[in-house]
């Protein structure tokens, strides 16, 4: 049942139909300044357009069979991808007349009493995601379709134009307060990576709150075998918590994750030991750098153990360790050591790192920590904001909860 002064409708009441493009052959790269491009089913997804996700037009017959550029104001949705992408759609902001739209790709062409933000954010909904999936067919086990028939008879409660502008304008705010926050967020973490840049080579020196003046002290290059020792302890009952050892989070118990892998008892017993404080060599070293741990766990015999002999801060290497400047240093010591095979702790061991004093170490992790936490801030920030806006399209784009219309917008 629909809510008061709604209509019970369906897509194609809002839309005189959905037009198409061409499928064109073109070169799958960054459009360069005023070259043409056609657009890739990754340009939408999750209600996000991205129109630098398009492949380059480099043929002038090719060009010329290309048709349909993505409208300001418009609905881009994709009729062919994944289940889980397949009627994915978004909306497009700008007007952008070097892009063309794939065959794949379909463009609102509405009526005049419908709003097409709104109309977007409902077709971004999780009820309407849900029941694009479902229609969807194909005989791939990747690509799923839908048809026109099937989008412009999909079931939805209309709201009264000014009601859709409305709804519209109220979720527009809360994008708006995502789209800053992603900004910030991504200010940040260049802000940090800057920082490391600096810092962790002693191109930045701080201050020394001792003194009140910058450290001064020429930093020291040592063997990291003179600071890592390596160690194998395989003495466990097994019921420590089994880590995983990733490259965003470094080593954390597998339960906290997405992450399962079947174990067997048997190949348990020959897990090593991982003490909190302790470093990683993984697989992926070669990539994300050295893992830390602030756990105490169990992890597979393929990883070496690394903990520190002498007084050190760890956080200040747990940085190092995962730098750019550290990452490039260890391939270039390293060459010819293939990505996926294991680092020996005797390759490690003989990279030089660097030794500032403990005092200066600390100050230096001390700062990225609060780069870190700033981070961690504006993303707790976002998730609110995105978990809001998601629970208000559920009350809104079903009338569960009304806005309110000024007469003027409803006359």
């Amino acid at each position: 049942m629909v809510p008061n002064g709604w209509v019970d409708g369906r897509v194609g009441d809002l839309l005189l139909g959905l037009e198409s493009g061409v499928s064109v052959n073109g070169e799958d790269r960054p459009l360069e300044q005023d070259e043409k491009g056609v657009l890739k089913v990754s340009a939408v997804s999750y209600g996000v357009f991205r129109p630098n996700a398009a492949k380059a037009i480099t043929s002038a017959t090719e060009l010329a069979r290309a048709k349909v550029n993505p409208k300001q104001g418009q609905i881009i949705i994709s009729r062919s991808n994944t289940e889980e992408l397949v009627g994915a759609s978004a909306y497009i902001d700008g007007q952008y007349d070097n892009l063309f739209l794939p065959d794949k790709l379909w463009q609102t062409v509405p009526k005049l009493n419908s709003n097409m933000k709104w109309l977007s954010y409902l077709l971004s909904s999780e009820h309407c995601r849900y029941t694009l999936s479902n229609l969807a067919t194909g005989t791939s086990g990747s690509m799923k379709n839908i048809t026109k028939g099937e989008l412009l008879s999909l079931k939805i409660g209309i709201p009264p134009l000014p009601e859709q502008r409305k709804i519209a304008q109220v979720l527009s705010t809360w994008d708006k307060a995502i789209a800053t926050t992603e900004k910030l967020i991504d200010a940040s973490k260049q802000q940090k990576k800057s920082l490391m840049q600096q810092l962790l080579t002693g191109k930045k020196r701080l201050l020394d709150p001792e003194t009140g003046k910058a450290f001064e002290e020429e930093w020291a290059y040592v063997q990291a075998g003179s600071i890592f020792a390596t160690r194998s302890n395989k003495k466990h009952n097994s019921d420590l918590p089994i880590l995983a050892i990733t490259q965003d989070q470094g080593a954390v118990p597998r339960e906290l994750i997405d992450y399962n892998v079947s174990v067997t008892q048997g190949s348990i017993a020959g897990y090593k030991v991982v003490e909190i404080g302790d470093f990683i060599i993984s697989l992926r070293s070669f990539q994300g750098g050295i893992e830390y741990s602030k756990y105490k766990g169990i992890c597979s015999p393929a990883y070496v153990i690394l903990h520190p002999k002498i007084e050190i801060s760890d956080d200040f290497y747990k940085y190092h360790l995962k730098s750019f400047s550290f990452i490039q240093a260890m391939k270039s010591r390293l060459e010819g050591i293939r990505d996926g095979k294991i680092i020996s702790y005797k390759y490690f061991s003989e990279i030089k790192l660097p030794q500032p004093s403990l005092k200066e170490q600390e100050k230096i992790a001390s700062v990225l920590t609060a780069a870190d936490k700033e981070i961690e801030l504006l993303e707790a920030k976002l998730a609110y904001f995105k978990q809001e806006k998601k629970a208000l399209m559920q009350q809104l784009l079903t009338g569960k909860r009304r806005v309110k219309v000024a007469k003027t917008e409803a006359a």
